[in-house]
């Protein structure tokens, strides 16, 4: 019943939208634009990451380290005291020898020497050992408080994408069994649309549902400055069989990815910079082109949104 009717509101959206030219072009561009920015967002995610898992590698191995000084210091304190203790036992045959013979006191005082000599070279040891432990336990806490600030920063990156997420899901609920749907994962969200809410068989040209829809994200995304927006369009394995403007599936995943771009820059309030429109073809499928109904679902759009990370970057550089 849901299905009728969605069709129907589609093919009477169809009949009564028209997209002026201009407006087609002045979406084209600010879409290319915008998937351009998200592309770039995703590298710098991933570079950002990489960093962090880096960072919390050499705090395992400083942790290793501490560890590894703290047992050679108390190796050397307690060679220290068996030394000490040595010592002041000789320290007493030297005064009981010294009553008896001065032969014995003058080899008793050589081994004093050698012994005061040893014990002067473990204190020297210790100190160094100390200090060095000293050295690795502030470069210890150091590590450990930029691995907890770059986790801080990711939290905070991942609980705005959270309630990113929650805002599309809100703005688009008209949406919902419509071919639409929006996930949150890898740090990022993505708005998968199917094809039947957004184009005709081989066209490009968004209908007056698809639209709306667009528009509707568009309102959210303009609200977060801070998200770089990457449109990706994709189709089934189906050769495209157009007029020949196109020659590919390649080419007509990347004029919808496109159109879509450019319906999003209509909206003054998104900067064209994080814009991004890319075209995978048939290249990336979520299910079997075996099936029709497999080809439907990769015949879609993918909005893939991802936060800027200047904090995260800047956290890093600073070290």
């Amino acid at each position: 019943m849901i299905k009728n009717i969605v069709c129907s509101l589609l093919a009477i959206a169809f009949v009564t939208s028209c997209v002026s030219p201009k407006v087609y072009k002045d979406l084209e561009a600010r879409y290319n634009d915008l998937k351009e920015e998200n592309r770039k967002l995703a590298l710098e995610n991933d570079d950002l990451l990489s960093s962090k898992n880096t960072a919390e590698n050499q705090l395992k191995q400083l942790n290793a380290a501490y560890d590894e000084a703290i047992a050679e210091r108390d190796k050397l304190q307690a060679d220290y005291n068996a030394t000490k203790a040595n010592l002041d036992n000789l320290k007493s045959s030297y005064e009981a020898l010294e009553k008896n013979s001065s032969a014995a006191i003058a080899a008793n005082s050589q081994k004093n020497r050698e012994l005061l000599a040893q014990l002067e070279a473990k204190e020297q040891a210790l100190s160094a050992e100390i200090t060095r432990l000293a050295k690795l336990k502030k470069e210890l806490d150091d590590r450990s408080k930029r691995v907890a600030e770059l986790e801080e920063l990711i939290a905070a990156k991942d609980a705005a994408m959270t309630r990113l997420k929650e805002a599309i899901s809100r703005a688009l609920t008209d949406f919902e069994g419509k071919g639409l749907t929006v996930e949150q994962r890898d740090g990022k969200v993505y708005v998968s649309m199917e094809n039947k809410l957004l184009f005709g068989s081989g066209s490009w040209a968004v209908g007056a549902e698809g639209r709306r829809a667009v528009k509707q994200l568009g309102s959210v995304l303009g609200d977060n400055p801070d998200i770089a927006v990457l449109i990706e369009g994709h189709t089934d394995n189906v050769p495209y069989k157009g007029n020949g403007t196109l020659t590919s599936n390649w080419d007509l995943s990347t004029k919808r990815a496109t159109s879509i771009v450019n319906i999003l820059r209509e909206d003054n309030t998104i900067n064209p910079e994080n814009l991004t429109a890319a075209g995978k073809g048939e290249f990336s499928p979520i299910a079997s082109n075996e099936t029709s109904a497999g080809r439907a679902k990769n015949r879609r759009i993918e909005v893939i949104l991802t936060p800027k990370l200047d904090e995260l970057s800047k956290l890093l550089n600073d070290q």
